[in-house]
């Protein structure tokens, strides 16, 4: 089995919780508590930002301590800072199931099987998931919505997603 080193953005340090140095997270799992779970939790760089040794249930993610944490200017200190679990500490997902960060480098190819670009990134900017495409032929990256009618077709095992652009303003839908 290869190792899968990708970081998955799980969460974001909002700062300290009261005056005995708890850290209050964002979490940006299912399961907020999920967090504990995964081991030391991530800087961007790779290295560890976070361990949570405990972790209550908060409106946004999770109030907790931190191994690396005792003052509440400490905590305070770390606001903002996100933090990243490594794809391959995730289960597995179900069969016809996967993970958002799974679709980054795919080949993104149009309704003639045609490659057209990779996928960059996945993005939301507050409403849905847009994928990020990086043309084949250069240039700058366009988005395009990570909707069923959008992209109706991923293969993952084989390594590449069929994507719909939208008909441009002022271009026609061929006959």
């Amino acid at each position: 089995m290869t190792t899968d080193s990708r970081l998955i953005l799980v969460g974001q340090v909002g700062g300290g919780f009261g005056v005995r140095g708890e850290v209050r997270v964002t979490a940006f799992t299912a399961d907020p508590l999920a967090l504990t779970a995964y081991g030391p939790l991530l800087r961007a760089d790779g290295s560890v930002g976070l361990t949570l040794t405990s972790a209550r249930p908060d409106k946004n993610g999770v109030v907790g301590r931190a191994k690396e944490i005792a003052t509440k200017e400490q905590a305070d200190a770390l606001r903002g800072l996100k933090l990243h679990v490594p794809r391959d500490r995730f289960p597995e997902p179900e069969e016809d199931e996967f993970y958002l960060a799974d679709l980054i480098g795919l080949q993104a190819r149009d309704g003639d099987d045609a490659a057209i670009g990779v996928v960059k990134a996945v993005q939301n900017f507050g409403a849905d998931d847009m994928l990020e495409i990086a043309p084949a032929a250069g240039g700058p990256t366009w988005y395009l919505p990570f909707t069923r009618d959008a992209v109706p077709d991923i293969r993952l095992a084989e390594g590449w997603l069929r994507v719909l652009r939208p008909v441009e303003v002022g271009e026609r839908e061929p006959d």
